[in-house]
């Protein structure tokens, strides 16, 4: 996730985290930052970490769940020169790395428990002990862990140390979903249209359609602030007319007029809202003659734009109504079809 992005927001969930972060920075004390995928956890580290009186020196930042079980206690602790096999020289581990600074560990709850038992006694002591040695190793590390597992819950049933849980939890930070963020979601939106639409040098930021606004609002992003900015990223990349708000959005990119429908193995093709409530369809289409997806995506689309303009004889305030678009959106999908010299046949209003 973008660092221009990190702290956006205003709702009262939102700045409560962001402010209690600021206030255990410059302690010297163990953080755990609990949060969903997506809610910005390694950017609370960071914000701990540069607030902190350590702010010069390294942050290191560890995925425990990003390595095999074997190499977790080699990366946290280093090893000696033939301590394992592989292992043809000395090597520092991530506690000697982050001395003097902060070591942020992600995804904590995948520790196994023989790790948790070693990373105990590095918080309690203050030392490490290289793999293959039996010298300890003085360092001065304050411990940030992120996780989206419920830590007491695992302690409970005996899956994660309880003396270890509560070591690190000197202070806890939830980090709270996008879903209940009120009013962060646009103002989120907005950041991220207006900097994709720089990328892609338009001129002008044209904003979004109320009715995106609504389908932004109403979603529940499992995936929270990542999702949301691979969602506009993609719908100012796909949408063809600058000047017009953004009309349309696709949640999943994996979605597909023609994904097969899984029982029958056939092709499902979404309907047009004009066909969903009732009114005849464009012509159906002839899968076997498919050649070109794209070419036959866009020849559907127009013939049911067509159609429909053809039922309100071309009225095409009328028409978007129908078909559930806006007005502009109408327009665009007329311009891009080549049907402007047909539609001045009849009213806009």
């Amino acid at each position: 996730m973008e660092r221009e992005s990190q702290f956006i927001g205003q709702s009262g969930a939102f700045l409560d985290a962001v402010e209690r972060a600021s206030q255990a920075a410059p302690m010297h004390r163990p953080v755990l930052v609990v949060g969903e995928r997506g809610t910005g956890k390694e950017l609370i580290a960071e914000r701990l970490h540069r607030l902190s009186t350590r702010w010069g020196e390294p942050l290191v930042t560890m995925n425990c769940a990003a390595l095999p079980e074997t190499l977790i206690e080699a990366e946290l602790f280093g090893h000696e020169a033939g301590a394992f096999t592989g292992a043809t020289r000395a090597r520092e581990g991530r506690f000697e790395e982050a001395d003097g600074g902060t070591l942020f560990l992600d995804e904590l709850g995948t520790l196994s428990m023989q790790a948790q038992e070693r990373l105990l006694r590095a918080v309690e002591y203050g030392e490490v002990t290289r793999i293959g040695s039996n010298r300890p190793i003085r360092v001065d590390v304050r411990i940030v862990a992120a996780t989206n597992e419920d830590l007491p819950a695992l302690a409970d049933r005996g899956e994660f140390r309880a003396d270890l849980l509560d070591r690190l939890s000197f202070e806890v930070i939830t980090l709270p979903p996008l879903r209940v963020r009120e009013g962060d979601i646009l103002v989120l939106a907005e950041f991220f249209g207006r900097r994709m639409a720089s990328e892609m040098r338009w001129d002008q930021w044209p904003g979004f359609a109320d009715h995106v606004c609504e389908q932004l609002e109403g979603y529940q992003w499992p995936g929270n602030v990542r999702e949301l900015r691979n969602v506009i990223e993609r719908a100012v990349y796909r949408w063809n007319d600058p000047r017009s708000p953004i009309g349309h959005i696709v949640f999943d990119p994996f979605e597909s007029p023609w994904k097969p429908s899984g029982a029958g193995g056939q092709p499902r093709v979404h309907q047009a809202p004009s066909a969903q409530r009732g009114e005849p369809a464009a012509p159906a289409t002839d899968y076997d003659s498919i050649a070109d997806l794209r070419a036959a995506v866009e020849a559907h689309e127009r013939a049911i734009v067509e159609h429909a303009l053809g039922r309100h004889r071309w009225n095409q305030r009328q028409t978007a109504k129908a078909l559930g678009l806006s007005y502009d959106q109408l327009r665009h999908c007329i311009r891009k079809h080549g049907l402007a010299e047909r539609a001045g046949e009849g009213e806009a209003a």
